[in-house]
């Protein structure tokens, strides 16, 4: 199979957020609130800031290699995993929330990021070393965003009662029976079998979802030495056991954040984090509840369990597994107990860190370089030709569906639908009336003024009646417009947003990531089109 990729200005997809692309067009009113910019000279300022920064790496290594130990893990993700341990090895990280079988495309295109550019900064920096990491959102506990992914357009739900940190939950009947009809549709590929059966290894009844999605990002990328992190664990959490009293106690985060939101939305963008007092949850079996504080007391809300502050402070010391951080806090967990020196996410993620750099400032940790994830469009060759044969480029797709209709009737009408110039003469043929009217009486010109409107305008809605009538004769290529936008383009949103990767690897096996490997940017921000040919 050959591919073609294509890249477009971010701009130009109109599908992304005006933070996101000022972000990535550096835009001046952004810049107080990040530290380094998404370049080798930013990546070499992180580096320097992340030396003068303790990292416990013992502790860190020890826990990767015992949830490693049941893990069929390649030589590269050990080499990675143990070179931790040097000071001059740092980490490029994404992290995203465990969906059941990865849930939507971009979230294997955050994790080929970071394996690229950590690729491309090994060859750029040979006396250091970087390791790509996938930090797993096991505590999230948004069932119904987590619950369901999509297969060709048909949604497939997960119908579970249990509640607390979905990464928690224990695998049932009937999500394994999603796989069985996932069976159904994936086995006629070449590549089903592999898929299915890598689904089936991976999302085993009795196991968590945490555990599944580790095993399956596992055999996704292994071979390209991904190390991937479950956070919820009680040596790493005791790193946070200061942040996470100050917290509970003085509830400093929120009011640094919530100066740095109102900077933000002050210079013209939409907040996308907003803190509470207490950024925590409480974190045992079923149960994820956030904590407040009441008078002398801390509380669960939708539990009746309370703490004094001798008993809230003794369960942190002793089961700091049990404390949660929320969006405010989970960054700075992150980079903690990583020697972290970039954070790869998407358009939201990026715009709540932008939030963050005073209060990582405050707490003494480094601040890493913010870069956009990469975005696909996948065409499948059978769509491609589709394209082709009504004469448009796979980039013009990114048009609304009335505008493409619009483009082709005009190039493709035997009956004009624009008048010819006429309404640059009746422009030309107004100023010369205007200019007589003027020489006879100058408060005659407002008066032409407003014949000229009233003229153009009834003449714009002629043009506009013309090519309505005139698209109606094109109703086959309407239909067809239609469901190439359906396709490549469901709901409206961008493809990456909604499909799950399953159907493509059922395609072309694991040649479908390296070539999405191959078509990664690093540094480069740009939108990528990936065509099978």
């Amino acid at each position: 199979m050959n591919w073609i990729a294509t890249r477009l200005p971010y701009r130009q997809t109109n599908a992304f957020t005006r933070i996101a692309l000022d972000y990535i067009d550096q835009a001046e009113a952004l810049k107080p609130f990040y530290l380094h910019a998404p370049s080798l000279q930013g990546m070499q300022k992180a580096i320097s800031e992340r030396k003068k920064s303790s990292t416990n790496r013992q502790s860190l290594v020890e826990q990767l290699r015992n949830q490693y130990r049941e893990m069929d893990a390649s030589e590269k993700v050990k080499q990675n995993i143990e070179s931790l341990l040097s000071p001059d090895t740092f980490t490029i990280t994404t992290a995203h929330q465990n969906n059941i079988f990865t849930g939507p495309l971009y979230f294997i295109y955050k994790i080929l990021h970071v394996i690229k550019l950590a690729d491309q900064l090994n060859e750029t920096w040979p006396g250091q070393h970087f390791v790509p990491v996938y930090y797993i959102g096991s505590e999230d506990a948004d069932l119904d965003e987590l619950n369901h992914t999509w297969l060709n357009g048909e949604k497939l739900v997960w119908n579970c009662s249990q509640t607390g940190a979905v990464g928690r939950m224990v695998i049932d009947q009937h999500l394994i029976s999603l796989i069985d009809r996932m069976q159904g549709e994936l086995l006629v590929h070449p590549f089903g079998e592999s898929i299915i059966a890598a689904l089936r290894a991976s999302y085993q009844k009795g196991m968590t979802v945490a555990a599944a999605t580790f095993h399956f990002v596992n055999f996704l990328f292994s071979e390209y030495g991904l190390v991937v992190l479950q956070p919820d664990n009680a040596a790493l959490k005791s790193q946070m056991a200061t942040i996470f009293e100050d917290d509970l106690l003085q509830q400093t985060a929120s009011g640094i954040v919530e100066t740095s939101a109102n900077a933000l939305e002050k210079a013209g963008y939409k907040v996308q984090a907003n803190p509470r007092e207490i950024n925590l949850f409480y974190l045992e079996g079923n149960q994820r509840e956030r904590i407040e504080r009441k008078g002398e007391d801390w509380v669960l809300v939708n539990s009746r369990k309370t703490f004094s502050k001798a008993e809230i402070l003794t369960e942190l010391k002793e089961h700091p597994e049990r404390f949660s951080p929320n969006v405010i806090l989970r960054g700075l967990y992150q980079e903690k107990i990583l020697p972290n020196i970039a954070f790869i996410g998407g358009g939201g993620e990026t715009a709540y860190w932008l939030q963050l750099k005073d209060l990582f400032t405050h707490y003494q940790i480094p601040f890493p370089v913010l870069v956009l994830r990469n975005s696909f469009l996948v065409v499948e060759k059978k769509w491609k030709e589709r394209i082709a044969r009504l004469g448009f480029t796979t980039e013009e797709l990114f048009l609304s569906e009335q505008e493409l209709l619009n483009k082709l009737v005009l190039r493709e009408s035997s009956n004009p639908t624009r008048l010819n110039g006429g309404l640059e003469a009746l422009e030309k043929m107004y100023a010369g009336f205007s200019k007589q009217a003027a020489n006879i009486d100058t408060t005659l010109a407002p008066h032409v003024e407003a014949l000229k409107k009233n003229a153009l305008y009834r003449l714009q809605e002629l043009e506009k009646k013309m090519l309505r009538a005139e698209k109606r004769k094109f109703n086959d290529q309407q239909r067809q417009i239609r469901q190439l936008k359906e396709k490549l383009f469901p709901g409206n949103g961008l493809q990456e947003r909604k499909e799950n990767m399953s159907w493509y690897y059922a395609l072309w096996g694991k040649g479908f990531i390296e070539e999405l490997y191959k078509a990664s940017p690093g540094l480069e921000q740009e939108f990528v089109i990936l065509e099978a040919q």
